[in-house]
């Protein structure tokens, strides 16, 4: 093969693997088992689902550049999670989401020296209290949801799990599917989109978090491009 064309498919597969990845070391600190799982929409991580032990930890590469990635955890999985599930029960995701409640940790990752974007959603609910930490730079900050949200949950919004203890705690929009709790259709925008009842209660818990769809001036955050994470559930 000539070397001309070595170096073209060269040039191709850098640019089809991209030249960065970032590390999200994902912590469990709860006193139980979890499911950590794992999503970005240009190519999957990996892994994308796994067990994790309560006091153990195990990392999730992401290539970059990722637009819409996201980590949270499952809880109580057997055949189905009760929460967080993402129709592959204990097993891997590759590629599925997760049905809520759930908490999430987002983030676009960009590479190429510019300005990662994170944050952590009760949009869709709650199930696990969680901290995202930045390592190796003093130029942002950890963020976290360190509330119990499921003590005080609503009844009506309660997801029940194992001896009917409360595993997760529904949104209003996520239960209920009303425009004015999902900011969809005329709420579809800043003026209109307010704080639901369960956005009022997720945030008082969680200040850092994502309580509603235009909760963004005080719910995202920003890092180098090329930094690495702890995520840790019950910090």
């Amino acid at each position: 093969m000539a070397l001309q064309t070595l170096l073209a498919l060269s040039v191709v597969a850098l640019l089809y693997t991209g030249g960065e990845s970032a590390t999200f070391t994902v912590v469990n600190n709860c006193p139980d088992t979890i499911w950590p799982a794992a999503y970005a929409d240009e190519r999957l991580p990996s892994p994308t689902g796994f067990e994790l032990l309560s006091k153990a930890s195990r990392n999730i590469e992401f290539p970059d550049p990722v637009i819409s990635g996201r980590i949270w955890a499952r809880t109580f999985c057997t055949d189905r999670c009760v929460t967080g599930d993402c129709g592959q029960g204990k097993g891997p995701c590759n590629g599925a989401t997760g049905v809520p409640p759930a908490t999430l940790v987002e983030f676009t990752l960009p590479g190429g020296g510019g300005q990662d974007t994170h944050d952590i959603s009760n949009v869709d609910g709650f199930n696990l209290p969680v901290s995202m930490e930045p390592v190796g730079t003093t130029s942002c900050r950890t963020i976290s949801c360190p509330g119990q949200i499921n003590e005080e949950c609503p009844a009506d919004l309660a997801v029940k799990g194992p001896n009917d203890i409360t595993a997760g705690c529904r949104s209003d929009c996520e239960a209920y599917k009303k425009p004015e709790d999902c900011c969809t259709g005329e709420f579809d925008n800043s003026d209109m989109c307010k704080s639901s009842r369960s956005a009022k209660y997720f945030k008082g818990k969680c200040p850092d978090a994502y309580s509603y769809a235009y909760n963004d001036p005080e719910s995202t955050f920003n890092c180098p491009s090329g930094t690495n994470y702890v995520v840790t559930f019950c910090p």
